[in-house]
């Protein structure tokens, strides 16, 4: 693992090891983890309008950022039990979407890549 993120893994494993709970962190309930701390991110914004989410951010941003921990925490540990390099996965993504969105084809548009 990269650089920034050594430290923050150091500190979830840690936590983890503290309460010896490795032996429930199978890939499949650290995927449905993953999955269910990110809905609860969509929970903050779930039925507002667009100036509902903006007042909302204003008042909840604490909440929301939270949320956003948990949805880290589990990317970051995840990727650590099956030795993925988070960012170099990262990088890969951002080249492969890059040449799946062209900028002169995909520019202000929110068309798919096969129909672009």
């Amino acid at each position: 693992m990269k650089g920034d993120l050594e430290e923050p893994i150091k500190k979830i494993l840690a936590f983890r090891n503290a309460r010896n709970w490795k032996q429930f962190h199978n890939p499949k309930d650290l995927a449905i983890s993953l999955s269910l701390e990110a809905s609860e991110v969509l929970e903050h914004f779930q039925w507002k309008s667009k100036e509902e989410v903006e007042e909302y951010i204003k008042t909840h941003k604490e909440h929301i950022g939270e949320e956003l921990a948990d949805v880290f925490y589990w990317i970051l540990l995840m990727s650590h039990d099956l030795k993925i390099d988070i960012i170099d996965a990262l990088d890969k993504k951002i080249k492969k979407n890059a040449e799946k969105y062209p900028v002169k084809k995909a520019k202000g548009k929110h068309t798919k890549y096969n129909q672009l």
